[in-house]
């Protein structure tokens, strides 16, 4: 229990890791106030840079409605080392609040819920990472007495996860990949928050699905249900680093292209897949494999650069792509999303967006790309969503 009391001559004695503050009577008065906002983060931010040359801070604030009414997030304050490092208003608050289960954002928080609010802080260039992060909260509460319904909570103190952050190869080799559904805004992996084993999960936090235009920018050219139509079909998945095969998994069909498979389980989901220990409790994931393409099996040592399979379109997939993503052990859903850094690409042009991308995909019609020029060579650096890129070993 937390005592406060109040005097204006007062002595500030601890008793039992509890705080007290007890006047010249020895009267004990406890400050009491009304928390109906309770703010948490789960698992602290592991700082990256991104292709954008700047550090990033990914991570989930959990907020806990503990009222009989709604209350509406109207500001989010995060601060680090004193100073505000982003404050997201109304508009874009409602674009990052997810309620827990769900895939759709909303900036109210139903009465007695919890939601996740997915924050992508970007450090401004040449600013040190903060030693601590913390958040201010301010919403509107239905359920409070007229007068005290706009309330201000602090809280969600985290400290910035310093482990080293995985350097690694490319996946792939050749041009015009586009990093679809990257970190670190992209919903489709980002936010793909998942209750697994007892535990709310976001392996996939920084992953990528990598699919690959045709010199005209097409994704597919031919018929759209046909494996062969995909510029990526069949192209050789690389090691990204040197490590120990810890899960293979085969046997899974190629999909139909255009349309998600139904009843596709859990351990279904990665399709034809390899999983693999690259040291320092870091996973990389290669999935959606050709099924009879995987080289390797469980145990085995593989070296960076060593082909291990090819690119297909088994399990939950819609169209041929490799996803890849780190994570922070075997399980290729009950791990934490950890960052990685590749050692070299090249930026050649950035799409409109991933809904302009997912339309002219859907359509078979050329991507709408914006060019790089010249193109813009990166180092040790987070891909980031949607940039068109060229990826070639050193």
């Amino acid at each position: 229990m937390r005592c406060i009391f109040r005097s204006c001559s007062a002595l500030w004695v601890v008793v039992l890791s509890s705080l007290f503050l007890v006047d010249a009577a020895g009267r004990c008065e406890t400050a009491q106030q009304m928390t109906p906002l309770l703010l948490a983060v789960q698992d602290a931010p592991v700082p990256f840079k991104g292709s954008d040359g700047l550090v990033h801070l990914v991570y989930e604030l959990w907020l806990t409605n503990v009222s009989s009414g709604e209350a509406r997030v109207e500001e989010v304050e995060v601060s680090g080392d004193g100073g505000v490092l982003q404050k997201l208003d109304s508009s874009a608050v409602s674009h990052r609040l997810q309620p827990a289960g769900l895939r759709e954002s909303s900036g109210v928080l139903a009465k007695g819920s919890v939601s996740e609010l997915f924050l992508n802080v970007v450090l401004p260039a040449g600013t040190a990472i903060p030693k601590q992060l913390s958040h201010k909260i301010k919403a509107h509460f239905d359920a409070a007495p007229p007068g005290s319904q706009d309330f201000a909570e602090s809280g969600g103190v985290t400290v910035p996860d310093r482990q080293p952050v995985a350097q690694i190869g490319a996946p792939l080799r050749g041009d015009r990949y586009v990093s679809a559904d990257s970190c670190c805004d992209a919903t489709r992996h980002t936010r793909a928050a998942l209750p697994i084993n007892g535990r709310v999960y976001v392996a996939q936090r920084y992953a990528v699905d990598w699919e690959q235009m045709d010199e005209k920018g097409r994704i597919y050219s031919g018929p759209r249900e046909k494996l062969e139509s995909y510029t990526i079909f069949g192209k050789p998945v690389y090691s990204v680093a040197n490590g120990v095969v810890a899960v293979v998994v085969t046997g899974q069909p190629e999909q139909v292209p255009g349309k998600y498979p139904t009843n596709i389980s859990i351990e279904q989901a990665d399709g034809n897949s390899v999983i693999v220990d690259i040291g320092q409790h870091h996973f990389a994931l290669y999935a959606h494999m050709q099924s009879e393409s995987i080289r390797v099996r469980p145990g085995d040592r593989v070296t960076a650069g060593q082909v291990i399979g090819l690119v297909g379109n088994s399990g939950n997939s819609v169209a041929p792509h490799l996803h890849f993503h780190v994570m922070s052990s075997e399980l290729s859903l009950a791990s934490n999303g950890l960052p990685y850094q590749i050692d070299e690409f090249k930026i050649t042009g950035a799409t409109l967006g991933t809904k302009a991308f997912d339309e002219a995909e859907e359509k078979g019609e050329p991507i709408t790309v914006t060019p790089v020029s010249p193109p813009r060579v990166v180092k040790d650096s987070l891909p980031l969503d949607q940039l068109i890129i060229s990826l070639t070993p050193r």
